[in-house]
C-alpha cells in the first residue's frame, strides 16, 4: 500500500469513527446497552464506570486490525491505526478535557473546546435513557459555537476580569 493510500485509509477511518460513535451512542448505548452506559450519566464515587467497557471493545477491534494487517501493512492495519487514533483523541477530549478524569487540564478559552463542552453538558442534562441530545464526540452543532462566541471565556485565576476605560 502506498503512503498516500495508507494516509487516506487512516484518515477515512478516523473521520468515519465519528459517525460510528454518534450512531452507537444514540441507538445502542441509549438503547439496548443502556444498562452499561447509564453509569456515565449518574454521579458516583468510582474511578471506573461500566461504560468504560466500551473502550475494551473498540481497543480490541483496533488491535485485531493492526495485528491481522501488520505483516503486509494492508488496509486492515491502517483501519486499526485509524480506530486507535480516534480512541486516543476520544480519551483526551472526552475523559480528560470534558469530564476531568485526569486533573491536569482546566477550563479552556478555545471556542471549539468550549462549544464541545457545552454540547456535552446538554447531553448529560438528562440522567435518563431518553431525552438526550448531542451524541457525537468531535462534531459540534453550530448553535454551540454561537453560544461559545457569546459567552465570555473563563479566566485562569477564577476571578472575573473587568475592563474599564480611562476617558
Amino acid at each position: 500500500m502506498t503512503l498516500w493510500a495508507a494516509v487516506a485509509v487512516t484518515t477515512a477511518t478516523f473521520l468515519g469513527m465519528e459517525f460510528v460513535a454518534w450512531f452507537m451512542h444514540k441507538y445502542v448505548l441509549h438503547g439496548a446497552l443502556w444498562f452499561l452506559h447509564r453509569s456515565h450519566h449518574v454521579r458516583h464515587p468510582h474511578h471506573l464506570e461500566r461504560n468504560d467497557f466500551f473502550f475494551l471493545f473498540y481497543g480490541a477491534l483496533s488491535m485485531a486490525g493492526i495485528m491481522y494487517g501488520s505483516a503486509e501493512k494492508d488496509w486492515r492495519f491502517w483501519v486499526g491505526i485509524g480506530i486507535a487514533a480516534y480512541g486516543a483523541v476520544y480519551f483526551f477530549v472526552h475523559d480528560v478535557l470534558i469530564h476531568g478524569r485526569l486533573r491536569f487540564w482546566r477550563k479552556s478559552g478555545n471556542k471549539y473546546l468550549r462549544a464541545l463542552n457545552m454540547a456535552h453538558k446538554m447531553h448529560h442534562k438528562t440522567t435518563g435513557r431518553d431525552g438526550s441530545e448531542e451524541f457525537g464526540m468531535l462534531w459540534v452543532s453550530p448553535k454551540y459555537f454561537e453560544l461559545a462566541r457569546c459567552k465570555p471565556a473563563p479566566s485562569r485565576t477564577g476571578k472575573k476580569i473587568t475592563i474599564t476605560s480611562n476617558s
